[in-house]
């Protein structure tokens, strides 16, 4: 008769005794029980609950795609982040999840996007423009606003008071920042309810969504067509023939203002800081961007030529994913890899451990983008940064559309003074940049 293997545990006294530096940063902590413990562990956060932390890609992919049908997002998407954002397709489960990526998902498709790559060119090329030479700056905001602006713009393609995208953005930030306090300090939730602060983070959420309805309700009752991501929602139908009530609309936008803006600012973020980091890098998309423009004028011939470009923002994303953990309950007991995970347990996946890992990549923390030119590693099983299986992030396309146009409009006008002192990290509900300041130079 087989018996399991005993997954190692980490107490709640040492995670309790851990505390204060797991909410600053939890990757070190969790990187010292992987080495110690190997690549799946039990960390007790008290109270009779804990959380099995993975760094088995093997598992991760099992999860996601071979038995995924066995997973389903924990408490923390579903509910905590949902209270914020609603039931949209990041926080939905079951049938209404596959209702939802059913009706959204012709909108994501490569030939819809086309219609949007303009906007999008445009919108970066304006916040470009809040780029100074001469002096560091921190980069981060000025990618942040980039991101949120071409969200919103590919969603409204009008014109919206700055106080009404101001108003959107502040709350989107706000949110998630609380929503980072109320996960790793769950044992302050109570204080955060008594003191009103949980309470002021949704009034904000409302605020939003009370915003996004009447700007619904304007380009319905104006009977005009953008070509924007909102006109095709609003022509868009289920399988029955009836379209998206309001409230679903609205929860469906704010997903899209909290999935598809920070993620792809950290991204653009830490890939100028690689760059910053390799300047031969940059000089090899400087060169490819003079070749790609000089071959076609079209901003899709530019996104499909750019390769190199791309297997930068690839490996940028490898060392620094943005969703750098992923979450999921298993319904029924299984056993996997000899490990039995009883019905209901909470695994969290750590992609970040997993991009880094030595048993998938060859020199796993240093910067290689040729890397992505191997077959095995193009298709790697190891890869995850927009996650995999049914699941996987429906604006994936949008993301790297958005990201290439803007190294190549970036790179073309400045160069990025080369920098040597370590990247510097935040994990918060995504994984940020820290202290991202650089300086750039106008390319004569």
């Amino acid at each position: 008769m087989s018996t399991s293997k005993k997954i190692p545990e980490v107490s709640f006294f040492k995670f309790l005794n851990h505390a204060r530096g797991i909410l600053h940063n939890p990757l070190p902590f969790h990187a010292k029980n992987f080495d110690t413990l190997g690549d799946i562990f039990r960390l007790n956060i008290g109270l009779g609950n804990s959380v099995l932390f993975c760094r088995d890609a093997g598992l991760l992919q099992h999860a996601l795609q071979k038995n995924q049908k066995n997973y389903t997002k924990s408490y923390i998407q579903t509910k905590d982040v949902a209270k914020y954002v609603g039931k949209g397709l990041l926080t939905a489960e079951g049938e209404h999840w596959q209702k939802q990526r059913k009706f959204i998902q012709p909108a994501f498709h490569k030939s819809q996007l086309k219609l949007l790559v303009d906007t999008i060119q445009k919108t970066i090329l304006s916040e470009l423009k809040n780029i100074k030479t001469g002096n560091p700056i921190d980069i981060f905001p000025v990618f942040n606003d980039l991101a949120f602006q071409t969200v919103i713009k590919s969603i409204f393609n009008i014109n919206i008071s700055d106080e009404d995208v101001d108003s959107l953005q502040h709350t989107t930030e706000a949110t998630q920042k609380m929503l980072v306090q109320e996960l790793r300090q769950p044992f302050l939730v109570w204080w955060f309810n008594l003191s009103g602060k949980t309470k002021k983070h949704l009034d904000l959420t409302k605020n939003s969504r009370t915003i996004l309805k009447r700007l619904v309700e304007e380009r319905k009752q104006s009977n005009s067509k953008h070509h924007d991501l909102l006109d095709m929602l609003l022509s868009a139908r289920y399988e029955d023939g009836t379209n998206i009530d309001e409230n679903q609309l609205v929860d469906e936008i704010l997903i899209l203002f909290a999935a598809g803006h920070e993620t792809t600012s950290n991204a653009l973020t830490f890939t100028c800081e690689l760059l910053a980091r390799n300047p031969e890098a940059q000089s090899k998309i400087h060169s490819e961007i003079k070749r790609i423009k000089s071959e076609s004028s079209d901003c899709m011939d530019w996104i499909k030529n750019a390769t190199y470009t791309k297997l930068v923002i690839e490996e940028s994303m490898r060392l620094y994913p943005p969703a750098y953990f992923i979450d999921r309950v298993n319904i029924e007991e299984e056993t996997y890899n000899g490990f039995n995970l009883p019905k209901g347990s909470n695994l969290l996946f750590s992609v970040y451990e997993i991009h880094r890992h030595s048993d998938f990549w060859k020199q796993p923390n240093e910067f290689i983008p040729e890397r992505f030119l191997e077959e095995n590693i193009k298709f790697s099983k190891n890869y995850f940064p927009f996650g995999a299986g049914p699941r996987m992030c429906i604006g994936n396309n949008f993301a790297m559309y958005e990201m290439i146009l803007t190294i190549i409009a970036l790179v073309e006008q400045f160069e990025i003074v080369e920098k040597k002192t370590p990247i510097q990290i935040k994990p918060l509900i995504t994984l940020k940049p820290h202290n991202a300041v650089l300086e750039f130079k106008n390319r004569k």
